[in-house]
């Protein structure tokens, strides 16, 4: 009989802990924004879920910040000798901005970047679909905000940015008309016999 008792309790101890993995956002009937890690009541407007635990980062961020992440997502164009990209990319990671960053350091990633900018000044930042040359931290900050990134950093002291990557990925060197592929070898000469030499 104590056996049954145990199993059902351990049972109940998940759902409450499978529960309380899901933090919940509505609005009501008023316009009023809650969030809470307790289910809405029937009368709420928009609802949206958030695990708390996330498999596709490599740690959960608070709701607020991981919504402005979503909807407004930050990517950061620096090169390696570039002074302004230094500051821009510490203001950043001072501020608890996830971000992604390109580099350009090659011309394949130069000729990209003035597609993608309009122009050829580092660093350049877009935050959704606002775009900024160069680095003002007064007008990044004021453009973050605009984003719903909040004011002070909420990153998870655990957090790891992802690394930065070129804008042109580096692919392995394929034949052209003047650059031959490179051939087999030869198998080696066989005497009558069967032997190699």
């Amino acid at each position: 009989m104590m056996v049954p008792r145990i199993l059902l309790s351990l049972m109940f101890l998940l759902i409450s802990l499978s529960a309380q993995a899901q933090l919940y956002k509505w609005t009501d009937a008023d316009g009023k924004v809650t969030y809470s890690d307790m289910p809405p009541p029937n009368s709420a407007v928009k609802v949206e879920t958030k695990s708390l635990s996330s498999a596709d980062s490599n740690v959960a961020l608070p709701f607020e910040l991981a919504a402005a992440a979503k909807n407004s997502p930050v990517v950061f164009y620096s090169a390696t000798t570039c002074a302004p990209c230094d500051d821009g990319r510490n203001y950043l990671k001072q501020n608890g901005i996830p971000f992604s960053e390109k580099t350009v350091n090659t011309n394949a990633d130069f000729d990209k970047f003035r597609k993608i900018s309009g122009g050829s000044n580092l660093p350049y930042l877009i935050i959704g679909k606002v775009k900024i040359l160069g680095f003002n931290s007064s007008d990044w900050r004021s453009n973050l905000t605009q984003a719903g990134y909040p004011e002070s950093s909420m990153l998870p002291n655990d957090y790891q940015y992802p690394a930065p990557e070129p804008i042109v990925p580096a692919v392995a060197a394929t034949p052209t008309a003047t650059q031959p592929a490179l051939s087999q070898p030869e198998p080696p000469a066989r005497d009558p016999n069967g032997f190699q030499f």
